[in-house]
């Protein structure tokens, strides 16, 4: 009778790789299920309160002049949202996709001055940058829907940014050296060839970028200021935003003031998902155009 032969370390290794592999893959998945099912009850408890209260007249009125009094809606921190958020995009994609070029075509001292102005932007906290442009605009002009489109067209910025010049960094070299042999000159290299080429997954970027705007609350208080009672549409005067009413209607005591904020964060969740979907849509589009 042969005794048995011990087992190799190579084999004693592979063993010890593979009951690791197989304890992270639980402990992986138990956590993303866990975040899954965290998700999910918040969404599902804010769509319960929200969709007590959500309904065409939410939509189309504004609050009442007593916050302790039911009915009324948000009406005027759905359109000032629009137009805030529409002149912080306006404002911030024509600039973050031209500085995205330039960090990507052109480089330079320049362009790594910018790349760390953006890490810092990135980092920066959304009341830092409430409260710089109350400094530089508001304590100038007052409060007004320009001033918060400025706010949170700094935020988008830099989001902007890094997005537009992670994909940039996509398309492939070879795409811009035949433009070039071909005598085409740069600036017309990147109008023709590179920025529609990238152009689904700017898209992306920006809407992502638009999507974290909506949420926005802290700099809007020291810009935009909010107008809870009447519907503006001018920017040069205090707006209200979706974001800013539903602060405004949580801190009160009152039970139909918070209904309403749960209907206007059921509205805001639904923008934001709208925008984070379509997001995706494009970029499976972009990436299954690439793949032809």
């Amino acid at each position: 009778m042969t005794a048995r032969m011990p087992a190799s370390p190579v084999r004693r290794g592979l063993s010890h790789r593979l009951a690791v592999n197989a304890v992270m893959t639980v402990v992986l998945a138990l956590a993303t299920a866990g975040v899954v099912a965290l998700l999910v009850w918040i969404l599902a408890y804010v769509a319960g309160q929200g969709l007590k209260y959500l309904g065409p007249v939410f939509l189309t009125q504004t609050p009442p002049g007593e916050p302790s009094q039911a009915g009324g809606g948000f009406a005027n921190g759905i359109v000032g949202s629009v137009i805030i958020v529409g002149i912080a995009t306006g404002l911030s994609v024509p600039a973050g996709i031209a500085a995205a070029i330039h960090l990507v075509e052109y480089r330079g001292r320049l362009a790594r001055v910018c790349s760390f102005l953006t890490d810092v932007l990135i980092g920066l906290p959304s009341i830092v940058t409430g409260a710089f442009v109350y400094a530089l605009w508001v304590a100038h002009f007052g409060f007004s829907g320009l001033a918060g489109a400025v706010a949170l067209a700094l935020i988008m910025l830099p989001l902007i940014i890094r997005a537009t010049e992670e994909v940039l960094r996509l398309v492939p070299n070879e795409l811009r050296e035949a433009s070039l042999a071909l005598g085409v000159s740069r600036a017309r290299t990147v109008m023709s060839i590179v920025l529609p080429t990238a152009r689904s997954g700017i898209i992306t970027g920006a809407m992502l970028a638009v999507a974290r705007a909506m949420g926005e609350t802290a700099p809007l208080l020291l810009t935009a200021l909010g107008n809870d009672l009447f519907l503006e549409a001018n920017p040069t005067r205090r707006m209200s935003t979706l974001s800013l009413q539903i602060f405004n209607n949580a801190i009160t005591g009152f039970a139909t003031a918070q209904a309403r904020a749960w209907a206007g964060t059921l509205t805001l969740i639904i923008i934001v998902l709208v925008l984070s979907v379509g997001a995706r849509l494009l970029s499976r589009r972009g990436i299954a155009r690439s793949a032809r």
